[in-house]
């Protein structure tokens, strides 16, 4: 017993939270309101449902993950496509096939399931009747991902790099709301954000909800989401080119998640109907800023295409952002990168209007 009681003294001394180190009952609740009581800190973590590549991307901004994540679930953006930079135990883990169900889950034994919010009546509901307790990951908007890092940071036992992680998304974002701080409304141009897809051949452009992040994004770096009073509550909405041409935007960003938005632009300049319109006459249509992933989604990436956006809308405004040192302290600062793994294995993927 004394010893437990030095223990504990050291740690206090230290400025060490004793709870996880006693692995206590641990109460948590999430940004949805939704509230698990653990065991203690978990050690075997599982990531699944739609969206994964935001969670477990979220997840592993805490050194901890690496140990504690035991299995994922590989979707379209595949994990692969950057995990085993920062996971060197990445094989070593279980792979869900696309789409898991609870029985699968289960059998891996977690002791926690980290997930997307939209995914718990799906998903969240038959594991908790299974007995394994959830948490659930909003991301959608600058807010919800302040409150998910702290609760990651529960998760993990480790307050302190939740707070290292949140310092340095705010700063970031009150440097912009503060430079773009005196742009009045006329000044601020109209913008058009577009998900361009092929799927089964087929070309449409889809404009995203209001509330979403893409829409925020605009509106934190000075801009106007000409869109953002279309009724598109449910998700990407398909416009026609009637429609755009009503907006005639003075910019449009291009985002392509199946490939280089850099070849939709491409193919758009030699379009003899967009060339009608006014963003592409005064050389202002882009393809959104992407490396491993497109920087718009709510993705732990939202911070570098918030400080890109900011540079295209208000470039006289941003002069003091450079994108390149930005991602470099990026992967540096975030995922504990060194430099040369950054020059060799991230720099060679920025795509689109990056320069």
């Amino acid at each position: 017993m004394k010893k437990v009681l030095l223990l504990i003294t050291l740690l206090l001394m230290a400025g060490c939270s004793v709870i996880p180190a006693l692995n206590q009952p641990l109460e948590i609740t999430d940004s949805t309101g939704h509230t698990e009581i653990l065991d203690g800190v978990p050690n075997r973590i599982a990531i699944a449902g739609k969206a994964t590549i935001m969670v477990q991307d979220a997840i592993y901004l805490f050194p901890e993950a690496r140990e504690k994540v035991i299995a994922l679930e590989n979707r379209s953006q595949s994990v692969y496509s950057f995990l085993p930079l920062v996971d060197p135990g990445l094989d070593g883990k279980d792979l869900f096939e696309k789409n898991v169900g609870p029985e699968q889950i289960a059998a891996v034994q977690p002791q926690l399931v980290l997930m997307k919010s939209f995914m718990a009546e799906k998903m969240g509901e038959p594991l908790g009747q299974l007995g394994l307790p959830v948490l659930y990951l909003d991301l959608e908007t600058p807010e919800a991902f302040y409150q998910d890092i702290q609760t990651l940071g529960q998760v993990f036992g480790d307050q302190k790099r939740a707070e290292e992680i949140t310092e340095f998304y705010q700063s970031r974002v009150a440097a912009i709301e503060e430079a773009v701080s005196g742009v009045t409304a006329d000044q601020k141009p109209d913008v058009l954000v577009l998900q361009y897809s092929d799927k089964d051949g087929e070309v449409a452009f889809k404009v995203p909800p209001a509330s979403w992040l893409q829409t925020r994004l605009v509106e934190i770096s000075g801009g106007n989401p000409v869109w953002k009073d279309l009724d598109s509550s449910g998700g990407w909405v398909v416009v026609n080119l009637e429609q755009v041409a009503a907006w005639d935007p003075d910019q449009v960003f291009i985002i392509s998640y199946n490939g280089d938005a850099s070849e939709v632009k491409v193919s758009l300049l030699e379009n003899p109907i967009w060339s009608n319109f006014r963003a592409i006459q005064n050389d202002e249509l882009f393809a959104f800023a992407y490396d491993f992933y497109s920087w718009d989604q709510p993705d732990s990436r939202w911070i570098l295409g918030l400080e890109w956006l900011a540079t295209k809308i208000q470039p006289e405004l941003t002069t003091h952002i450079n994108i390149l040192e930005e991602v470099k302290e990026f992967y540096s600062v975030l995922y504990g990168m060194d430099q040369e793994s950054i020059d060799s294995a991230v720099m060679p993927l920025l795509t689109g209007d990056i320069p």
